[in-house]
């Protein structure tokens, strides 16, 4: 089986378990949205500054590893005309859901964003990508694909792992060297997959950054955050990072 559909099928698992990622916001949430009252998250505990997306209305946006039914009906309430691509079943199902308990249309596409995007060309002009590189083995042709399906001007938001929690295991001492691969290490692999976490990846702030930038993206601005649990957050160690970049018209 490819990796990418063992991290589909865990990732349904976690939903059905109650994930917090994949839990759909409530009515309330989605109203709010509509009074202008709202955040999202790219990484784990700091929301996106409001004014990386400028104004929504009329917007063409990619959710892109968004499914879950959390942000993509923020931006319906907030104007945008979104399309999310999920490689989850449950998540894909869930924005589903929450767009016929509001009453709004969203193009929902179960797909693999390691795959090439189905868009055409300068399409969107926004890109919502949370952190999701970490289940992905190669990151670069994603930034190049994003690059490829917004519209000059556009802007590709994006959260990322910086790798640091992949020296560890449940403790604070350091378990395994960078980078995380569990496709080279047999052993890696067995462990994952019992443990139910799927398939992994550590990715440099090179890789992602850089990759980034080599795609064709001028960087604006970046923050960075922590885990929101464990000792890691304990010592405040930033393990993610936030991007918004633009393609130049």
């Amino acid at each position: 089986m490819r990796y990418q559909d063992i991290n589909a099928q865990t990732i349904d698992g976690w939903c059905r378990d109650g994930w917090q990622w994949g839990t759909p916001i409530p009515h309330e949430a989605y109203a709010a949205a509509q009074q202008g009252q709202w955040d999202v998250y790219l990484t784990p505990t700091k929301p996106v500054p409001h004014a990386w997306f400028g104004p929504l209305a009329g917007k063409r946006l990619l959710g892109l590893a968004s499914g879950g039914g959390q942000q993509i009906p923020i931006f319906t309430a907030l104007g945008a005309q979104c399309t999310v691509l999920d490689y989850s079943a449950a998540q894909c199902e869930s924005e589903r859901m929450v767009a016929r308990r509001e009453g709004y249309d969203v193009e929902v596409l179960q797909a693999d964003m390691t795959q090439p995007l189905p868009f055409a060309d300068a399409t969107f002009d926004l890109i919502f990508h949370p952190v999701s590189n970490c289940y992905v083995r190669e990151v670069e042709p994603i930034f190049r694909e994003c690059w490829r399906v917004l519209k000059p001007g556009g802007v590709l938001l994006g959260g990322y792992d910086n790798g640091i929690s992949y020296l560890f295991d449940d403790g604070p001492t350091l378990a395994h060297p960078l980078p995380y691969d569990p496709l080279a290490d047999e052993a890696l692999l067995r462990a994952a997959l019992a443990s139910g976490e799927g398939v992994q990846f550590s990715h440099s702030v090179e890789e992602q950054i850089g990759g980034q930038l080599r795609a064709g993206f001028r960087l604006t601005d970046l923050y960075e955050d922590t885990t929101g649990y464990g000792v890691l957050q304990e010592y405040r160690v930033p393990t993610f990072l936030a991007t918004r970049c633009v393609k130049d018209a």
